[in-house]
Formats: structure tokens, C-alpha cells, sequence
């Protein structure tokens, strides 16, 4: 049983560090599927169990799918590219008032279309419109990567650890906008004003008032009009408390699709363009934390809950805070997974559980593999010939994030 229980952790660590550090370059899914099939292999887990375990983010699979389909559309047709150069208009010269323009449109993004469609997507089309007016970038790529977690918990579909959380069975809009509607202003204003500060050198003279910007095309309108449909949509399926997974799926064929049919262009070629990986890393997460259950870890995890709770207000501070710091030892994502089997079994305060969330979202902005939309964000400006070090980007992070996780946590602490 000892040894079971070292193999079972043994593997759960390598794998998940091997996600985090993506060793010989290889894609993090390689590393989750192989540490899924080695707990097999070794008799640690059933295939019958690991196939109940990658069941269990059915939901998960779906809204990632409509998602990723969305924001490729919308790629493709050069809607980010457009919002940008508008951005770089808009500043008039100003360097401060283009990073304002462009922390604004990467709270827009994350909150209808995730924090990975801000770090995929919306980075380099910033990128370029830093170079067009002749900007510095860090500033504005700094801003992308953090707005993306601070803005994640403004709706339930602005970050699938959202849905991990709560295990696909999220609280009701109202009841989410009473929970998080304050706190997501806190964190998003805090974590702003901090990246300004520390940035500040770096936003003084002037970058060039006009760029080149092609006018949005008919398909580029068409996908404008398919996210602002899935938004409302979505909104609607939230309110009714229904799973978000299904109609994000639907939502994003059918942009896609029609988006297609004007241009006269196969889906196929959007299809292909998706980074396909993310769904059997997030299906091979979900078999190591089913693993974790088996040797006790999540029920000494849940019994730490249950022990918090005999004083919610404390308790939620403690647990927001301390799964804000392991989101960046182990990726929130495998820590929003053992978060949420813990809480099933705990059944603690909401405020403890809406502490957590916050936790696992805004958490990650400390260090630069905390969570999947940091490191794609990472990925995404070394293509573009930028690189940020892991110590560069905990020095901003531990400037920005902690303030902003002292307010969010505090407000939400505040609204009982």
C-alpha cells in the first residue's frame, strides 16, 4: 500500500512537472497522457477508472472546443489584428493610453472568450501593433498576460478552471455576479494600477499616433457578430443554470461554420489551426488527481477544509490564499482539480469555495507556469523574437498579483 502510494506520487509529480517544464520541447499533453497511461500500466488506476475519470470533463472538453473554434474564427478573419491597430488610433501617441486601451481589450476578451484567447490570440496581434506605433511591448505584453488571469472570474466562461472548479456545475448568473462582481473589479483595477507602476518607465514619451488598418472584413463582422451571439447566449444558459460545455460547443461550429460558408473556405483549415493538444492534457489531468484521490491526499486536503470552515471568514482566507501559491508549484489546473474533488467531498462555506476560485484564477499571475493561458502567452511572444525569464516575470508577478489577491480575497471576505 506504501509503495502503491509512492509510485501513484511519484508519477502524479513527474508528470505534472514535465507539463510545467515541457522537457525536449514536447507539447505538456504528451506528459499528462503518459503519466495517465504509466498509473495504468503499474495497476494504479483501472482503464475502467481512468475512462470514469476523463468522463468527468465532459463539459470541460466541450466549452474548450467552442472556444478554441471562436477565437481561431475570429483569428483568421483578423479581428484581433483590427482591434489592436484601433487601440494604437485611439492612444493618440500616448504610450500610457495605449496600454490602457489594450488592458481594457484583454478584459473584453477574457471575460466572452477566455483567459487562453487573450494569451493565444490577442498577444500577437498586440505584438505587431506595438511595432506598427513604434512602442515599447513589454508593456502591453505584460498586460496581456496578466489581464488574463485577473479578468477570469468576471463571468463563468472567462476561464475554464472556472468549470473545473465547480465540476461543470456552475452557480447560478446572479448568484456568480454576487460572489464575484466586486471582487473581479478589485482585482482587475488592482493588478492594472501595480503593472502600471512597475512599468512606468517604460511608458513615458511618445510611440507613433497612426498605424495602417485595414477595414474589418465582412467575414471578420460575421465573427464579431458569432462571439457577441455565444456571449448572449451563454449568459442566458448561466442564468438558467444549465452546463455551459454544449451550447459553447454549438455556438462555436456554428460561427465557424457560417464564417466558412462566406468566405467560401473549408472548416476544415480553421479545424486544423486549433491546438487540438489541450483536450487530452486536460483529460490526462483529470486521471492523475483521480489517482491523488485514491491514496488519501484530496481526503487530507477535504478534511483541512472541513476544519476551515468552522470559521468561514478566516478559512476562506487561508484557502484562497494557499491555493493561489500551490497554483504556481503544480498549474492551476491540476490544483483546481484536487481544489474541486476536495470541495465535493468537504461541502464547505460558498465563501470558501468562491475563495478557492479566486485562488486558482488570479494566482497564477505570480509565476510564469501558474497556469496553461501564462505559458501559451510565453509561447506565443518568443515566436514573435521577445522572451521573458521565469525571474523577470516573478518580480512583476509578485508585485501585481499579491495586491490584487489581498483586495479580491478581502472584498469577497467583506460581502459575506
Amino acid at each position: 500500500m506504501i509503495l502503491a502510494t509512492g509510485a501513484t506520487w511519484g508519477i502524479c509529480a513527474a508528470a505534472t512537472a514535465g507539463v510545467i517544464a515541457r522537457p525536449f520541447r514536447w507539447p505538456e499533453a504528451i506528459w499528462a497522457v503518459t503519466g495517465a497511461v504509466a498509473l495504468m500500466l503499474f495497476g494504479l488506476v483501472t482503464p475502467g477508472d481512468a475512462l470514469g475519470a476523463v468522463a468527468k470533463g465532459a463539459d470541460v472538453y466541450l466549452f474548450l472546443i467552442g472556444m478554441m473554434l471562436l477565437s481561431e474564427t475570429a483569428r483568421e478573419q483578423g479581428l484581433f489584428d483590427w482591434v489592436a491597430a484601433t487601440a494604437v488610433g485611439h492612444a493618440g501617441g500616448s504610450p500610457t493610453r495605449l496600454f490602457l486601451l489594450v488592458y481594457a481589450t484583454g478584459v473584453v476578451t477574457t471575460t466572452f472568450l477566455s483567459n487562453d484567447a487573450t494569451a493565444v490570440v490577442l498577444t500577437p496581434a498586440v505584438y505587431a501593433a506595438a511595432r506598427k506605433a513604434k512602442a515599447e511591448p513589454l508593456p502591453l505584453l505584460f498586460a496581456c498576460a496578466l489581464v488574463a488571469n485577473a479578468a477570469s472570474f468576471v463571468l463563468p466562461i472567462s476561464n475554464p478552471a472556472n468549470l473545473v472548479l465547480y465540476g461543470g456545475k456552475m452557480p447560478p448568473l446572479g448568484a456568480w455576479f454576487a460572489s464575484f462582481a466586486l471582487p473581479s473589479v478589485a482585482a482587475i483595477v488592482v493588478t492594472f494600477l501595480a503593472l502600471r507602476y512597475v512599468e512606468r518607465a517604460r511608458l513615458t514619451g511618445t510611440c507613433e499616433a497612426a498605424v495602417t488598418r485595414a477595414p474589418l472584413s465582412a467575414a471578420g463582422k460575421a465573427a464579431l457578430a458569432g462571439i457577441a451571439a455565444t456571449a448572449v447566449l451563454l449568459l442566458l444558459v448561466s442564468a438558467l443554470d444549465r452546463p455551459l460545455g454544449l451550447p459553447t460547443c454549438i455556438a462555436g461550429v456554428a460561427t465557424m461554420l457560417g464564417v466558412a460558408a462566406l468566405v467560401k473556405r473549408s472548416p476544415v483549415d480553421t479545424m486544423r489551426a486549433v491546438s487540438w493538444s489541450v483536450l487530452p492534457l486536460v483529460a490526462g489531468l483529470f486521471v492523475l488527481v483521480e489517482a491523488l484521490d485514491r491514496t488519501g491526499v484530496i481526503a487530507w486536503v477535504a478534511r483541512g477544509l472541513r476544519g476551515l470552515a468552522a470559521d468561514p471568514v478566516r478559512g476562506a482566507a487561508w484557502s484562497g490564499t494557499i491555493l493561489a501559491f500551490a497554483s504556481n508549484l503544480m498549474n492551476n489546473l491540476p490544483a483546481g482539480l484536487i481544489a474541486s474533488t476536495a470541495v465535493a467531498q468537504a461541502q464547505p462555506p460558498r465563501v470558501i469555495v468562491d475563495a478557492l476560485l479566486i485562488g486558482v484564477d488570479l494566482g497564477p499571475n505570480l509565476s510564469i507556469t501558474g497556469s496553461l493561458a501564462t505559458i501559451l502567452w510565453l509561447q506565443a511572444i518568443r515566436r514573435e523574437g521577445e522572451d521573458v525569464g521565469f525571474w523577470r516575470f516573478l518580480k512583476v508577478g509578485a508585485a501585481t498579483m499579491t495586491p490584487a489577491l489581498v483586495a479580491a480575497l478581502g472584498v469577497r471576505v467583506l460581502i459575506g
